[in-house]
């Protein structure tokens, strides 16, 4: 797997993502604390406002500007926003007001609704064999696993011996030194987009492909189980530990790294198993255990027995990042098996688009309604969602394939 960083331009590009990510990472944690102090017991609900203004700019945005921008460089779309993302981390420090966080998390998350479409369209191109292709794949989300240790870690050391303010200084070293890898490389053009296609065409041509195909249509459903357990995770991991628990501001980034752990856990044994497991069968089986794993944490908080064990709330965070990390990691293998060289981009985009849709049900559900009806409840129904989305992709996956529509949309 590492021998694909013998790519010099693969392996800039690669550096500037795992330095963007431990620069978002340690903006996870900060965020969260920020919100705290601003909004109190309320700060779920600040997160959950700022998590949907996130997915918002994922879905709508994402695949508007990635579609505009496509006449760029890819260089300069990558480099520009980088430089715009380190411009809100500076200005992030200064907050005191809730609007403000939102106004900033907007424009944060619109230059990365642009920035990592790019990125991934890039890579075919930059690696042209296949099974170099693979390998970057497959590194990449190790990368997306270990920042989801190392980064809650760093924060915890850090936050033993600083305030938390000085995080986002450590969030914008990490984007400036990003857009500084990206610009020291030379990026090939993507390809010529098919100018007889409308730009409605090329918008809804990933959306098409998916509906088309079978496994596709069941990869939409546990996108939605995915989504619920990690709502509960980024929205309320910070009300648990700082109001429920009474703990430090260095515990929060621990759980969050319990989290990112269980996920790394089954990205590094994925290879060896998926090779007597089908991709399907091994994202299914993980994602059972996403709706018990919720149903347990809600009818602890609500019976008032178990969160208080904070051993046992790490243990429940760690075994949702592994069944989570079960869709996680397999799903890139899935989408690249599932379509062509002609509408591979297109599909990419669609499951970034479709699976941060998802989100926009979940993470207003986690953040705003969990000031009125409560945790445990809130915990319980994102089971039961989560369980819709299983079922949708158990009962998708044994219909009989649109073979005639399939072959219409391609």
């Amino acid at each position: 797997m590492l021998g694909v960083l013998r790519h010099r331009v693969y392996a800039h590009l690669f550096s500037a993502q795992v330095l963007a990510l431990i620069g978002t990472g340690l903006l996870t944690v900060a965020l969260g604390l920020l919100a705290y102090d601003i909004a109190g017991a309320d700060a779920s609900m600040v997160l959950g406002i700022s998590l949907s203004i996130k997915m918002l700019a994922y879905v709508f945005l994402s695949p508007v500007l990635t579609t505009l921008a496509r006449s760029l460089p890819p260089r300069a779309i990558m480099v520009g926003s980088d430089v715009v993302r380190a411009l809100v981390a500076a200005c992030l420090p200064w907050v005191d007001q809730t609007w403000q966080i939102y106004i900033l998390i907007f424009l944060l998350q619109a230059s990365s609704a642009t920035f990592t479409p790019t990125f991934q369209a890039i890579i075919p191109e930059v690696l042209t064999d296949e099974e170099d292709y693979t390998n970057a794949i497959s590194l990449s989300r190790l990368a997306y696993d270990l920042e989801a240790v190392f980064s809650p870690m760093l924060a915890a050391a850090l936050l033993t011996v600083v305030n938390y303010h000085v995080l986002f200084v450590g969030t914008l070293a990490g984007f400036v030194a990003s857009a500084g890898l990206v610009l020291s490389t030379h990026l090939p053009q993507l390809p010529p987009v098919d100018s007889m296609q409308s730009f409605l065409g090329r918008l809804t041509q990933g959306v098409r492909v998916f509906w088309g195909q079978r496994p596709l249509r069941a990869l939409m459903g546990l996108n939605l189980t995915v989504a619920a357990s990690t709502a509960l995770v980024m929205v309320n991991t910070v009300i648990i530990v700082r109001s429920d628990l009474e703990r430090g501001q260095s515990d929060v980034a621990f759980l969050l790294g319990c989290y990112g752990a269980g996920s790394m856990i089954i990205a590094l044994t994925s290879p060896r198993i998926l090779r007597r497991v089908s991709d399907t069968r091994f994202m299914t089986a993980g994602s059972i255990f996403t709706p018990i794993l919720l149903a347990i944490i809600g009818i602890a908080v609500l019976s008032q027995s178990g969160t208080s064990n904070w051993l046992v709330i790490c243990a429940l965070w760690c075994a949702m990042g592994a069944a989570n990390a079960t869709t996680l990691v397999t799903s890139s293998r899935l989408l690249r098996r599932h379509s062509t060289p002609a509408n591979r981009p297109a599909v990419y985009a669609a499951q970034f688009s479709l699976s941060h849709a998802c989100f926009l049900i979940t993470y207003p559900l986690a953040g705003i309604t969990t000031a009125t009806i409560g945790l445990g409840t809130i915990a319980l129904i994102l089971a039961v969602i989560a369980l819709a989305g299983l079922t949708w992709a158990i009962i998708t996956h044994l219909t009989t394939p649109m073979h005639v529509l399939a072959a219409s949309l391609r």
